[in-house]
């Protein structure tokens, strides 16, 4: 547990009224009896972070294609929907972006590095 974990923690269990070996004697007994919630909520996490890694594996193979492009376009080729192409990429990118910032917020407990 890093120090920002900690904090949250025993912050949570003073707000609780409660010590800090109380708290996670609750707090672990909560989550053994709601074991297919509380694996969900991991599996969610997993989900999504195995679709951020899928998502930038992707855009790795579109910054391939964009080369091949570029070799092109200096041959002489015509490429008439490269603007909208590039543009639907930036975008792409830049909601994989927001994601993963929301998903660090929400790991950290809703802080954005």
């Amino acid at each position: 547990m890093n120090d920002a974990e900690y904090k949250r923690f025993t912050d949570a269990a003073a707000t609780c009224q409660m010590t800090n070996a109380a708290f996670l004697a609750y707090a672990v007994d909560k989550a053994a009896r709601d074991l297919t919630r509380t694996a969900a909520e991991i599996a969610t996490e997993r989900e999504v972070i195995d679709e951020l890694f899928a998502a930038r594996r992707h855009l790795g193979r579109i910054h391939g294609l964009f080369n091949q492009v570029a070799k092109a376009l200096n041959s002489g080729a015509d490429a008439p929907h490269l603007n909208a192409t590039a543009q639907a990429v930036l975008n792409a990118a830049r909601r994989m972006e927001d994601a993963t910032d929301a998903l660090l917020a929400h790991r950290d407990g809703g802080t954005a590095s």
